[in-house]
């Protein structure tokens, strides 16, 4: 599991310290063999180069969406367009190489915006699949925090980038998150989340 923080953006209801922007984990499909630290290499790109690849992070996507939104970037008409760089090369008839080039830049700008948020995870040792636990302790964590419920637990400041998402949900709900925002949470899930931290400080 990892829960992701956002400089500029603080607790104002549930304590202090800043406010959790983003919750996810890995491989929850069946049969699914990727690891938490390829996941969040995923999310955070190349160190080398600030380079990435946002078809292979919703995350990614969506901070590169408000980005060129605000004005940071350029406008990018093939950002987000197909899970693949080379199906949206075809379908905007331009060269892979031209598209990866025209893309770059926004590329770096996400992967320094990421590199700037700290984050936490939490070891749950389980099988991918429906039941997984670290599936339902995602799913309550966004339930949990979403601002989509009254009252609001820790409200996104005015500033927060994800304003300018032209998803309702992340902006409705002040995360990076569309997934399970509109959910309920289960009460016991804070039992739950506890005992998993619990054990997480016994390894």
């Amino acid at each position: 599991m990892y829960f992701f923080f956002e400089p500029g953006e603080t607790r104002t209801g549930s304590g202090q310290g800043q406010r959790l922007v983003r919750v996810g984990t890995h491989a929850l499909t069946a049969g699914a063999r990727s690891t938490l630290h390829q996941r969040l290499r995923q999310h955070a790109g190349k160190s080398s180069s600030l380079g990435g690849n946002h078809r292979g992070s919703i995350f990614r996507l969506l901070v590169g969406e408000a980005l060129i939104a605000r004005g940071d970037c350029r406008e990018c008409p093939s950002w987000g367009i197909k899970g693949d760089l080379g199906k949206a090369a075809e379908i905007l008839t331009m060269q892979r190489a031209k598209l990866a080039i025209a893309e770059a830049p926004i590329e770096a700008a996400v992967s320094e915006y990421l590199g700037q948020l700290p984050f936490l995870w939490l070891p749950v040792d389980d099988e991918p699949g429906a039941d997984s636990l670290r599936g339902y302790i995602e799913r309550n964590a966004i339930a949990l925090t979403s601002c989509l419920h009254e009252p609001m637990i820790d409200p996104p400041s005015p500033s927060w980038l994800g304003h300018r998402s032209g998803r309702e949900r992340v902006r409705r709900s002040g995360l990076w998150n569309q997934r399970h925002v509109d959910d309920s949470y289960e009460p016991r899930f804070l039992d739950v989340l506890e005992t998993a931290i619990e054990c997480s400080t016994e390894l």
